[in-house]
């Protein structure tokens, strides 16, 4: 019979990084979604340094990336997880990984109207639009 009192030590916090990491690795790989995500905001930091946009713009724009980016995340961590715990199809489950995918689409809307009041005055005047 096992020793109920022995307890593992608490990881390092190199380790604790090292895991995180990891996980980055982990739940980027093989993620369409989360390669669509990762271009996007690849395309709006080129778009902030061409337009110029202000300091706290920056801080807008890169909290929104990093929402959305770790909203994905969590969409993901939750479909492994499902798929570790159920073997079969359960709608209890498929509701909770629905409700995932929905976080990360409201997170991508949000971030498309900040995008949108960030960059439409300096693009408008650009492309004639007013």
């Amino acid at each position: 019979m096992p020793d109920s009192s022995f307890r593992p030590s608490p990881p390092s916090w190199g380790q604790k990084f090292a895991h995180a990491l990891r996980g980055f690795k982990l739940g980027i790989r093989g993620q369409s979604s989360f390669f669509v995500h990762f271009f996007v905001a690849a395309v709006v930091i080129v778009a902030g340094f061409v337009l110029q946009v202000e300091r706290w713009e920056w801080s807008v724009l890169l909290l929104c990336i990093t929402v959305v980016l770790a909203a994905e995340m969590f969409n993901s961590s939750l479909e492994h997880f499902g798929r570790a715990v159920e073997g079969s199809f359960n709608p209890e489950l498929g509701r909770a990984l629905d409700i995932a995918a929905a976080a990360v689409l409201v997170t991508s809307i949000g971030a498309v109207i900040i995008g949108a009041i960030v960059f439409l005055p300096r693009l408008g005047p650009m492309l004639g639009w007013w």
